[in-house]
């Protein structure tokens, strides 16, 4: 194996492949063969840890969003004001997916096109697992009178719901804009949503 990669180190090799070769190829035109040519293991090598091509794609958005939810999680956790955690969570999810696919030429929905109902699947997944992260802190601020009474699953799906629209899904990085400019839409997009949180 290229780099002596240990064996349980082999999936994570994979997937960080498929991030490369995506950027560099896209999904269709992809193969098992680039893969396993990239992290220097046999073809066969490739399928002890994944089925397809198909699940190997959808497992890179998924450890994204993995990583995501443990960042999301962190930010809850701190000691920043309630808002400000809110805030910042809000921002860290667009931004945090804006700089894992900075660096591909397409959008995600153009370059995996051919998965899209799996990929609508596994979004919704995401989308439901960050609203319970932003539940917890909604819930904390309902509790500390920071924030009016409400479901807190619900309007944390109404957050979640507000800041889709500056995700890079239909747009590529570089169609979206300069990093900076994304950072601050997103800044004035959560103050104006954590005002109507308010009590």
């Amino acid at each position: 194996m290229r780099d002596g990669i240990p064996a349980e180190n082999t999936r994570d090799a994979i997937l960080d492949a498929t991030d490369r070769l995506l950027a560099k190829y896209g999904y269709k035109k992809m193969t098992i063969e680039d893969l396993a040519r990239e992290v220097g293991i046999g073809k066969g090598s490739i399928y002890l840890h994944f089925s397809s091509k198909e699940e190997i794609a959808l497992s890179h958005i998924d450890r994204i969003v993995a990583r995501l939810k443990a960042r999301l999680s962190n930010i809850a956790k701190g000691q920043k004001s309630i808002e400000k955690r809110l805030a910042e969570m809000l921002c860290e999810r667009v931004l945090f997916r804006f700089d894992s696919v900075q660096h591909y030429s397409q959008g995600l929905n153009d370059m995996l096109s051919r998965l899209r109902a799996k990929l609508l699947e596994h979004r919704h997944r995401h989308f439901e697992e960050e609203a319970r992260i932003l539940a917890d802190v909604i819930k904390e601020g309902q509790l500390a009178g920071v924030f009016a009474a409400g479901d807190a699953h619900d309007l944390a799906r109404s957050l979640i719901n507000a800041t889709n629209s500056l995700l890079p899904y239909s747009l590529s990085a570089f169609e979206l804009g300069d990093r900076k400019d994304i950072a601050e839409r997103t800044q004035k997009t959560a103050t104006l949503l954590i005002r109507g949180l308010r009590a």
